[in-house]
Formats: C-alpha cells, sequence, structure tokens
C-alpha cells in the first residue's frame, strides 16, 4: 500500500512539473511574441527638404491614397534639433515623414524604417541578444521612448514605444522592408533578424533573376522574411547595383501597378525604372518630390500588364 501512494505522489508531482514548464514555456512565448505589435505600426522613415514637405504628402497620398496626421514640430531626437513631422498612413504603407529645420544630429537619416513595439525594454534585450547593436540608446520622444539598432550588414532600425496604445487600421496589402546585404554578412543578418523578430525565411532564392537589381544579364541570392513586424526581402549582392537600386528601402504592393504609376506621374513622381516582370510580380521604381524612392509592385495574374496597358 505504501509503495502505491509513493508511485502515486510520484506521478502526481511529475504532473505538476510537466504542468508547470508548459506553462513556463507558454508564457514565454507569449512575452516573445508581444515584442511585436502588427505591420500597420511598423512605418518608412522618409528625410526631406522642409520646402519639399508638402510637395512630398501630396504626391504620396494622391499616388497611394490614405491620410496625414496633423503636421508638428518637434524634438524627435535626444540631442537638440527641429524638424515637421508627420505620419501619412495609406492602405499600403506608412511613412514617417521629417523636414529637419536644423541639421540632422548622426545617425539619425540613416534609419530606414521604424518598428513599434509593445514592449521596449524586452524588445532592446531581444535585440541586442540576437547580435544587434544598440547605436543610439533609448531616448524619449513627444509620445514614448525610441532608440536605434544597428542589424550585421550596417543595417539600421529605430525602434518605437508609444505611452498611449495606437490602434491604426490593417494595411489592404503589407508592405516589405527592403534590405540590401553583402554576401559576407547575410547570413549574420538573416538569423539575427529572424530571431528577433520571431518570423520565418519564406524563401531563399540562391539563382533570383538579376532584372529585379537592374542587371537583367546576372542573378542574385533573394531571401524572403516574414514575420508579425510585416514583410521583409533581404538582397544579397555584390554591390555593383545600377542607379537607383539599392536607394529604396520600402516596396509597396498595390492592385493595379499601371493604373497607380498613372496616379504617381500626375503626382509629379517620376517614373526611374519603366515596369518589368519577373516571375508572378511586375515592379517599377518611383522618386517622390524631396528624393525618395520607392519600388512598387504587382502579385498575381495583374503582374503581366504594363504600365501602357499592353501584355508582354
Amino acid at each position: 500500500m505504501k509503495s502505491v501512494r509513493v508511485v502515486a505522489l510520484l506521478a502526481l508531482a511529475a504532473a505538476i512539473a510537466a504542468n508547470t514548464s508548459v506553462m513556463a514555456k507558454e508564457a514565454a512565448k507569449s512575452k516573445e511574441a508581444a515584442v511585436a505589435v502588427a505591420p500597420q505600426y511598423d512605418t518608412t522613415h522618409v528625410y526631406v527638404a522642409p520646402d519639399d514637405v508638402d510637395k512630398f504628402v501630396s504626391s504620396f497620398l494622391a499616388t497611394f491614397g490614405g491620410k496625414s496626421t496633423k503636421q508638428v514640430v518637434a524634438t524627435v531626437t535626444p540631442t537638440p534639433s527641429s524638424t515637421t513631422s508627420q505620419l501619412l498612413q495609406t492602405p499600403v504603407g506608412t511613412v514617417s515623414l521629417f523636414g529637419f529645420k536644423t541639421p540632422i544630429p548622426y545617425p539619425f537619416g540613416a534609419e530606414r524604417n521604424g518598428y513599434l513595439v509593445a514592449d521596449f525594454d524586452e524588445a532592446i534585450k531581444t535585440a541586442r541578444a540576437a547580435g544587434a547593436d544598440v547605436i543610439v540608446s533609448a531616448f524619449p520622444d513627444p509620445i514614448g521612448r525610441d532608440a536605434v539598432v544597428q542589424w550585421p550588414g550596417g543595417i539600421n532600425l529605430q525602434l518605437y514605444w508609444h505611452t498611449t496604445k495606437p490602434d491604426y487600421v490593417p494595411f489592404e496589402r503589407v508592405p516589405e522592408n527592403r534590405v540590401y546585404v553583402s554576401p559576407d554578412k547575410a547570413a549574420a543578418f538573416t538569423r539575427s533578424f529572424v530571431a528577433f523578430s520571431r518570423g520565418k525565411v519564406v524563401s531563399d532564392d540562391a539563382k533570383a533573376p538579376g532584372v529585379e537589381i537592374g542587371r537583367p544579364d546576372a542573378t542574385y541570392r533573394r531571401i524572403r522574411i516574414e514575420s508579425a513586424f510585416g514583410k521583409m526581402v533581404v538582397l544579397v549582392t555584390d554591390g555593383h547595383l545600377p542607379y537607383p537600386y539599392g536607394r529604396e528601402t520600402t516596396g509597396y504592393e498595390v492592385a493595379d501597378l499601371a493604373a497607380t504609376l498613372g496616379k504617381a506621374k500626375d503626382a509629379g513622381a517620376t517614373v526611374l525604372v519603366e515596369p518589368y516582370t519577373s516571375g508572378d510580380r511586375s515592379a517599377a521604381m518611383v522618386m517622390f518630390p524631396g528624393g525618395y524612392v520607392a519600388e512598387i509592385h504587382v502579385v498575381g495574374p495583374r503582374s503581366a500588364s504594363r504600365a501602357d496597358g499592353k501584355t508582354r
């Protein structure tokens, strides 16, 4: 009888331990998942001269639709500076727009994107653990806290946390963060960012068509990553890139490429690379007033449609 009781107690203890372990793992998983919020809270950082701010806003919104928050003048860096600041929210991507009235403190202007995080301290800790370098330590801004981190390969990204939790409408189509890295740093960058974002590599093409980087006679490596932060494409190149490739930081997916390019041109933007087709995607490169370069693409059946309405 005593041995039966001992066995029962041991079994109960084992069950409790197993349950505790599961609960601990679930809690850790929940905490990890909470670092990212959602793609609609992540922005492309665009810096233009103050005289170009209104022209950029008008052109960008005419091209993609959406609206702007009220423009304010603020200090958004940890050292003294002054800039106009506003958020352009469209169905296919969001822009944090800055028109600095003072010289831009280093290293601001080199960060490509900003990611909103649910737990700021945890995000910084996770980024460091994943191999990122915190090049601008945490500092307060008018609506929360910020820091700038650098990933292997020299890719700068700003992390945000807002005092008042925002509530934005999800994108109709999620944009992609376009990152150019060298073959030497491709593995380190991918490993680091996937660990931080809790994302996954959805494709890794060692011989993607070179037309996608302006070199139709070559191939390159293209890695696509998806996470709760959104989409990212890592373009692994030797750096022999014709203009404007490498200057764009975001790719915007639209429903109709020809129609979108028509709106862009009517709104004062310049088509730098005419539409080309690669696989199931057609894309073009556009420069908006103020110098901001963007990739615009369509995926699926419409990808065979050229800007002139004809079929390739």
